[in-house]
C-alpha cells in the first residue's frame, strides 16, 4: 500500500537483457505507489523490452531483405529502393517476393503487416 492507503500499482517486466532488466528493477523498486509482480504473480501492467536486433526464430531474413523491408514500410517502390540501396530493380524485385515467402504474405503492404505483427520491424 502507498502511504495514502491506495493499492500499489504491480507492474510486471519482460525484458530480453537481464542487465536492462536489473537497471529498470532498481529504477521503478524507488517510485512510490508501485511495485513489481513477485514471479508468477498477476500485474496490473507490463512493461515488454525485446532487443529489435533479434529475428523471431522462424523468420530468416537477411540484411539487405530487412533494408528493403523497411524502405517497402516507408512505402518506397521498387525503384525508390533500387536507387536508395545501390542495386538493380530486378534485384529489388527478387528480395521482395522473397519477403513475401518467408513472411507467408499475400502483398507488400500485408509484408509490412506480417513484419510489424511479428516483431520484425516497428512502424
Amino acid at each position: 500500500m502507498s502511504a495514502d492507503n491506495t493499492p500499489d500499482i504491480v507492474l510486471s517486466l519482460e525484458v530480453d537483457d537481464p542487465a536492462l532488466a536489473d537497471r529498470l528493477a532498481a529504477l521503478l523498486g524507488n517510485i512510490a505507489g508501485l511495485r513489481l509482480a513477485s514471479p508468477g504473480e498477476q500485474a496490473a501492467a507490463t512493461i515488454v523490452a525485446r532487443d529489435p536486433r533479434v529475428m523471431p526464430d522462424d523468420i530468416a531474413l537477411t540484411q539487405r531483405e530487412l533494408d528493403v523491408l523497411a524502405l517497402m514500410a516507408e512505402g518506397a517502390s521498387n525503384k525508390m529502393i533500387a536507387r536508395r540501396l545501390g542495386i538493380s530493380v530486378h534485384t529489388v524485385k527478387f528480395h521482395v517476393g522473397s519477403l513475401l515467402d518467408k513472411l507467408d504474405a499475400t502483398g507488400r503492404t500485408d509484408a509490412v503487416a506480417h513484419a510489424a505483427r511479428r516483431g520484425v520491424i516497428e512502424l
